[in-house]
């Protein structure tokens, strides 16, 4: 889904967090459905963002889904519903897959331009070096990760992705883009225990730190804000308690003093 996103259209990107951003705002009724002219929005954005990555990228995610997905999962999905309606939206979906294929693109977009000897950068590579211990302490082969957030409804979460999602929306194209090349690359190289290589660690952190610091202060605070009202103190402590502390805490100086650098560079 990375590389996915990495090879679609940024400025439809955009346009989609939009749409899907004033979908969540007009959600009402007990099963949280958005209105209908944002759902026909979100439909639309969506189908020119895959239309922006060649047909291949596209049908590498869904071969990659349907491996990790119970065969069960759509059956019983559909037994939650009124049938007939599933088989008609069913229906309505293939008929619009066609006509988002006809108008696919066929050749991958060009790669996103990296900045380099940037103070983010160099900032980057300190934090790597201060916080690689601690990422190796990590059980990043641990099932919390799949957990839900303890004690918060779906509603209650949503209002923080949707704070992500505005906060994606004003980034820099050419930085996203460029971020998530560098998680894709991240990801190539993880080793049995789940973690990255020292120099992927550290292009990831420049990666972020770059498009954080394209995004205005007060959009990133939102999203800390949000995320505050969500997560349970017990979440951070039980995490600490995972890991050696002097790592976590030679971590935690690391990223403070690159948050300092970020935010002087940031627009």
């Amino acid at each position: 889904m990375i590389e996915m996103g990495a090879a679609a259209d940024p400025e439809l990107l955009k346009k989609a967090a939009d749409a899907h951003h004033k979908a969540i705002g007009s959600i009402s009724g007990p099963n949280g459905v958005t209105s209908r002219a944002d759902w026909d929005a979100v439909n639309a954005a969506l189908g020119r963002v895959v239309a922006s990555v060649p047909k291949q990228k596209v049908m590498d995610v869904y071969d990659a889904v349907k491996d990790i997905t119970d065969p069960k999962v759509p059956a019983y999905m559909k037994s939650l519903v009124n049938g007939a309606d599933a088989e008609k939206a069913y229906q309505g979906f293939l008929e619009f897959k066609d006509v988002v294929a006809a108008n696919q693109v066929t050749t991958a977009s060009a790669a996103a331009t990296v900045p380099t000897g940037d103070k983010i950068g160099t900032a980057a590579k300190a934090l790597s070096d201060a916080s690689y211990p601690f990422i190796k302490d990590i059980d990043w082969l641990s099932d919390v990760y799949l957990k839900p957030l303890p004690g918060k409804t779906a509603p209650e979460t949503l209002k923080a992705i949707d704070k992500m999602i505005v906060m994606g929306s004003k980034m820099d194209g050419n930085l996203l883009k460029a971020a998530a090349e560098a998680h894709h690359k991240a990801i190539g190289s993880i080793d049995a225990k789940g973690v990255t290589s020292p120099e992927d660690y550290e292009a990831v952190n420049a990666a972020l730190g770059r498009i954080v610091a394209s995004v205005p202060k007060q959009t990133v605070m939102d999203v800390y804000n949000s995320m505050a009202k969500v997560v349970d103190p017990s979440v951070t402590n039980n995490m600490f308690s995972k890991v050696n502390p002097l790592d976590a805490l030679s971590a935690a100086r690391g990223f403070y003093t690159f948050k300092d650098v970020v935010e002087a560079v940031q627009r």
